[in-house]
Order: C-alpha cells, then structure tokens, then sequence
C-alpha cells in the first residue's frame, strides 16, 4: 500500500473520507507528494522522517479549513518544510548543539485563541531574529526558500538576483543566523513582516510577502 493509499485508509476511517471535498483534497496532496517528500528528504536526510513528515502533513491538510486556501501547493510545502524542521531542530537539541531559527508552521484552524495566540509570539520571535541577523536580501532568499520551498530560478526572478548569488546568499544567510550579529530592528518593519508571513502562511497567497521582501532588497 502506497503512502496517499494509506492516508486515504486513515481519512475513511476517521470520518474524513465522507465530508464535501474530499475527492478535491486528496487529487492536491497526491499532485504535490513528491515534492513534500523531496523536501522533507531535503531537510531531514532520512527516508523514514521525511516519510513520517509527509503523512503529518496530509493529515493537517486533511483537518485544515481548505476554503480559505488560495495555493495548496504553496501551503502544503510551507506546512512540510515546517514539520521537517521542527523535526530537525528536536534533533539539534536531542544533541545538545545549538539549534538554528524555525518559523511555526502555517495556522492550524483547529486551535483556539491560545494557540493562535502561541503560533504569532512564536512567529514575532524567529522574524526578529531573521531581522536582527540577515541582510535584506539574506531574509528574502531564505524565506522564499528555506520557508516556501521557492525553487532558485523563481527567486532570482522575484529579487532580481541570478541563481548564483541567490544559492550564496542562502549560504551566507545560515552561517550568519548561526552567529551573534544583532542589528537594530524597525518595530514597524517588523510588524508588518510578522503580519505578512502569517498571511501567507495561512492562504497560501504569497503575492504581498513577494513585493515586501523584493522592495527590501531593490532599497
């Protein structure tokens, strides 16, 4: 039994298989799967994991409110590269090294205001460090990729930049959110980047958090 056979086994016996929409929900996840497990594979560098993350990742798809969801594609690889680094960053810790930034995962619509409220204070925190660390160019390639899986020819269109210099300033990026460079931090700037990453998070649109990270990088 393959892995979508298996998550649909699971979504019938949960009651998931005989709600409006199913037969749509499962033909996205099922056009995008290998892409969710290239990415899990490409995060976490094992088979099992990154298996385990793509089926975590159908199940929240699986509960999520998907009406409100302009992008699947988009939303479902934000929502595994999350997992995938959640995943790796318990592993950073399980061994005692120091663990990188993560950005949250896109918002679950099961949770109430506590959680919603947990994921935003979560958000605040990993965009002020990427705002403290990283050039604008920096935070704008590794958003686009790292956080929505942006393929580099799409990036150097956005940004302006070639393909080249975006794979370096990805590179450079991790080594400095490794460092301890601390720049000053617009609370302006801050908040609206907070309040755009969770929007596209959570719809999927990433047109306005395009325009804000190209703009930083073309000032």
């Amino acid at each position: 039994m393959n892995l979508l056979e298996s998550h649909r086994d699971h979504a019938e016996r949960t009651g998931q298989g005989s709600i409006g929409g199913w037969d749509g929900a499962a033909s996205a996840f099922a056009g995008v799967a290998p892409r969710l497990f290239a990415i899990g594979l490409r995060v976490l560098h094992d088979v099992g994991e990154a298996e385990d993350v793509v089926q975590e990742t159908w199940l929240r798809w699986a509960r999520a409110d998907r009406s409100i969801v302009v992008d699947p594609p988009a939303f479902l690889a934000l929502t595994t590269t999350r997992l995938a680094l959640n995943v790796a960053q318990s592993a950073r810790r399980r061994r005692e090294t120091s663990a990188g930034p993560w950005l949250p995962e896109p918002t679950d619509h099961s949770g109430g205001p506590e959680t919603a409220a947990e994921r935003h204070e979560a958000v605040d925190a990993a965009i002020r460090l990427l705002l403290e660390r990283l050039t604008p160019a920096e935070r704008a390639v590794y958003l686009l990729r790292v956080a929505f899986d942006y393929p580099y020819r799409r990036i150097s269109e956005i940004l302006g930049l070639s393909e080249d210099h975006a794979r370096q300033l990805v590179r450079r990026a991790r080594d400095h959110l490794a460092g301890e460079r601390r720049n000053p931090v617009s609370t302006t700037g801050h908040r609206r980047l907070v309040r755009t990453f969770l929007s596209a998070a959570q719809t999927g649109d990433l047109a306005e958090l395009e325009e804000l990270l190209a703009a930083g990088v073309a000032r």
